[in-house]
């Protein structure tokens, strides 16, 4: 079902009253979906839908979508990232069909005389347009998780508090069968069912290589936004799931927990030798592990440099030591802020400030190789920052990859 000429004018006529009342027509859209459907609210993050944040994704996405309704190709690297998303989420087709009703009831509201019926008739068949490329994508990833397409029971076999309020998870399936292989740098979804409220799922980097008997994820404490004066500190919107996995399970807790997935990692299945760089701050520092963890098993020969920026501790700091000591092709440089009594320059650290690429040089970074891989996890500035610094240095955007772990995407801007 594609579009005329006339109706596509006519969505990309509408682009100029989405960017003034996106956020509006996707807060009404949400608010009134969720209202006839309360059931739908097992499948949204209630944090992200009280911070705002998935009102203005929402409206992101429509705004790609209108504006580029003739290029659509363009989109293919964000729907994948959608697409990957929903099949951790178990999403299904008939999802869509509410979707649209509510979307198009609320372009009408916000629009009003605006959405004339030939505007209400191009919409609908542009949103069908979308939800049947989503739809068909999705299929192929489903069809990819072969014999576990929702929710499986695993039990928690271990947990470790690697440092801070950084907490690793080791997990089982209940059902003993051996996991399915998956890409260094994927994550799983983990749902529990909120005291006193719905369900609600969040998604965890892998961090170790592939094991046949066990997952990994490791979780920081979310705290939420801070907000203090000279008389209190107060968080607003603290994380619900990971809080909730640190302080409320144990070991012998059963989780639900969704296919591996995500459009973040290193493909395995290409045999490049050319370098890895790792680029993380944080939690961030979870799929990295993932990925030099496979490569030193499967690729040894291969050099990887990791770049950390921390605060007080490095997550598997005595892993990453032993990975440095056993392999003269994996390096790292670490970037700390607070330094005490035990640290040790040029073992336990490098750098005593916040990450700065500026400060390594080129061939640390291997920006000599024309084809050297780059990945990004942490917060989002930080990922803005490093990716910005990499595309100034002439390395290709193919090159890049950043993991974003909130709703939205990366904007990065050349100045």
């Amino acid at each position: 079902m594609s579009l005329t000429y006339q109706q596509s004018s006519l969505v990309r006529q509408t682009v100029p009253a989405l960017k003034e009342h996106g956020e509006r027509i996707t807060s009404i859209f949400y608010k009134t979906m969720l209202t006839d459907h309360p059931e739908l609210n097992n499948y949204f993050n209630s944090v992200n839908q009280k911070n705002g944040r998935q009102p203005r994704a929402l409206t992101a996405v429509i705004l790609g979508f209108a504006s580029n309704i003739n290029h659509l190709s363009e989109l293919v690297p964000k729907f994948e990232r959608m697409c990957n998303k929903h099949c951790s989420l178990g999403i299904q087709p008939e999802h869509y069909e509410v979707v649209g009703k509510y979307l198009i009831q609320a372009f009408g509201e916000v629009l009003g005389p605006a959405m004339t019926p030939e505007v209400q008739t191009a919409w609908t068949k542009a949103y069908w347009m979308l939800a049947k490329m989503l739809i068909g994508r999705e299929a192929q990833l489903y069809r990819d998780f072969e014999s576990w397409p929702s929710w499986r029971p695993f039990k928690i076999d271990r947990i470790v508090n690697e440092c801070d309020d950084l907490y690793t998870f080791y997990l089982v399936p209940q059902d003993g069968k051996r996991l399915p292989k998956f890409l260094p740098g994927q994550y799983i979804s983990v749902q529990i069912q909120v005291p006193g409220g719905n369900l609600q799922s969040r998604q965890y980097s892998l961090s170790e290589a592939w094991r046949e008997d066990y997952y990994r994820i490791t979780i920081r404490r979310d705290e939420g936004t801070v907000y203090s004066n000279s008389v209190s500190k107060s968080f607003f919107n603290p994380g619900v799931v990971s809080n909730y996995l640190i302080d409320q399970t144990t070991v012998g807790s059963i989780l639900k927990v969704s296919h591996p997935a995500g459009e973040f990692f290193l493909d395995i299945h290409n045999t490049s030798t050319v370098p890895l760089v790792l680029i993380s701050a944080g939690v961030g520092v979870t799929p990295m592990v993932s990925i030099a963890n496979t490569v030193m098993e499967s690729q040894p020969g291969r050099q990887i440099a990791w770049i950390h920026g921390c605060r007080k501790h490095i997550p598997f700091e005595d892993h990453i030591r032993a990975l440095r000591k056993k392999n003269s092709n994996f390096r790292t440089k670490i970037f700390k802020t607070v330094i005490n009594s035990t640290d040790r320059p040029g073992e336990t650290y490098d750098y005593n400030e916040r990450m700065d690429l500026a400060k390594l040089k080129p061939e640390e970074l291997h920006l000599q190789h024309g084809g050297t891989e780059y990945f990004i996890c942490g917060p989002e500035q930080f990922m803005i920052n490093q990716k910005l610094y990499l595309l100034q240095q002439g390395v290709s955007d193919s090159r890049i990859k950043c993991e974003i772990f909130t709703t939205g995407d990366l904007v990065t801007k050349q100045g």
